[in-house]
């Protein structure tokens, strides 16, 4: 028996039916079967999410720094809804929102120093240069070429990673120091200027310090004297005259213990190499970020 087809362009025979009509019939029909089947799959297996995660990103700085080791604020609420994290790693967040956190989550809130981010290089123009560095103008690429243009090894290089990196303004680099320098009224201690850097020389110290060590080099002095006009030579002089033994040499370098520091400011006057820099007292820290702000800011 031959099976016809009316179309509107006249007559299909049931050979034509069969090679090509039928397979696309057959084609969608176990599509939409598959389709069916994962749509039942996905209404059996979604994971709710937790409603408390975004109300403890309500309360984070919103700034998606980074400092806190995850991707952006969504994910560090996530995980401190998962108990994977604490509060204590975001630096960005105000008192008042990590106190609003701990309510939500029924925590217990740390208390610790408030901190903030300092260069541990002062060096800039006074420090040597290996070669001159025409590539692409960031640290983080110049670090590739034979560890950076600096004659010292832990120079900063002024080209403006850790500029990049700050969500909040609060770092730049002065065209005439070519020294990385925080603004202590704007940081906010979140660390992505700390893991941004190649070097490593930022760092945090305590809000109420009054000195801080602006070098990073653990050469001998000899070595040091030959690269940098300002770097530590290690001589001995800060900790011989510390009422407390609150600097001692590490590693040929100056390293200030904070938790024993009276404040007295001996290490800074005996310094031969003024590499031991004083704190600004003023610093009023900004409570929480301001995305608005922060735009304006970088037009």
């Amino acid at each position: 028996m031959i099976f016809n087809l009316i179309c509107n362009d006249g007559i299909l025979s049931a050979g034509v039916f069969v090679k090509f009509v039928l397979p696309a019939i057959i084609i969608a029909c176990v599509a939409g079967v598959l389709a069916f089947f994962l749509a039942y799959l996905g209404t059996k297996m979604t994971v709710e999410r937790d409603a408390r995660i975004d109300d403890v990103k309500r309360h984070l700085s919103g700034a998606n720094c980074g400092g806190c080791g995850y991707p952006g604020c969504d994910a560090f609420a996530e995980a401190l809804v998962k108990g994977e994290t604490t509060l204590a790693k975001c630096n960005a967040t105000s008192k008042q929102g990590k106190e609003n956190i701990a309510r939500i989550l029924n925590l217990t809130l740390e208390q610790s120093k408030k901190t903030v981010a300092v260069v541990h290089c002062n060096g800039g123009n006074a420090c040597k240069n290996k070669y001159d560095y025409q590539g692409y103008g960031d640290c983080v690429s110049a670090e590739i070429l034979a560890g950076g243009n600096k004659a010292c090894e832990m120079g900063c290089m002024g080209l403006g990673s850790c500029v990049a990196a700050c969500k909040y303004n609060a770092i730049s680099v002065s065209k005439d120091r070519a020294v990385a320098k925080v603004d202590y009224a704007h940081c906010t201690s979140c660390g992505a200027c700390v893991s941004t850097c190649p070097k490593h020389i930022i760092g945090r110290i305590p809000t109420d310090a009054v000195v801080y060590v602006a070098c990073s080099n653990l050469c001998r002095g000899k070595e040091v004297m030959g690269v940098c006009e300002k770097g530590c030579i290690a001589c001995g002089r800060c900790e011989k005259n510390c009422p407390t033994q609150a600097i001692k040499l590490s590693n040929n370098l100056a390293v200030i213990d904070y938790d024993k520091c009276i404040k007295c400011g001996n290490c800074m006057d005996v310094c031969p190499r003024k590499c031991i820099l004083p704190f600004p007292k003023e610093r009023p820290l900004i409570a929480e970020y301001d995305p608005k702000a922060s735009a304006a800011a970088n037009k």
